[in-house]
């Protein structure tokens, strides 16, 4: 099923969200690779804070390449997801709703997704150029020393995803099977 959905994310949107649905996503985001996570993760644990309100937020995995001239970002195609799967049920249990990446997640993901009604989004991977597309803004939120990995904050239009890992566990991968 296609469907559009305004971020940020809420209980009752993940709900509706169904194992192999493409998701059109308009709305603010976040990004944030392996370092990000791991920076984040030791924020939280001397200050209980994050660098932006985790609660509702959807994360991207994503380091994109620079921007070329005109264009607010470089390539923006997602990276492997099982890099951030150590932090990422902490990250769910503080309130995140939502992740895009590419690849499988781990059970104690799935795990924390269920618990945390919280959905996985795959966006293709190798089409990066085409996803900047929908990128219309992007702004250095925190960690800027990471350089390409540093937390951005993304206003996306349309961005096309396919709901991977619903919040009932089903997941795209394993019912291709």
């Amino acid at each position: 099923m296609e469907k559009h959905i305004t971020l940020p994310l809420d209980e009752e949107k993940v709900k509706d969200l169904k194992a192999g649905d493409y998701v059109y996503l308009t709305g603010e985001l976040y990004t944030a690779r392996d370092a990000a996570h791991k920076r984040m993760t030791e924020e939280y644990e001397k200050t209980g804070k994050y660098p932006f309100d985790i609660e509702n937020s959807t994360i991207y995995y994503l380091g994109p390449s620079p921007a070329r001239e005109g264009r607010v970002i470089g390539s923006a195609g997602p990276t492997t997801s099982t890099r951030m799967d150590k932090y990422t049920p902490k990250l769910l249990d503080n309130g995140l709703k939502g992740m895009i990446g590419k690849g499988k997640r781990s059970a104690e993901v799935i795990e924390a997704m269920n618990r945390n009604t919280a959905v996985y989004f795959a966006a293709v991977g190798g089409a990066g150029a085409l996803l900047s597309k929908c990128i219309k803004k992007a702004d250095i939120v925190a960690y800027e020393d990471l350089g390409t990995e540093a937390i951005r904050k993304l206003y996306v239009e349309d961005l096309p995803v396919i709901t991977v890992i619903d919040c009932n566990k089903n997941n795209l991968y394993e019912l291709q099977k």
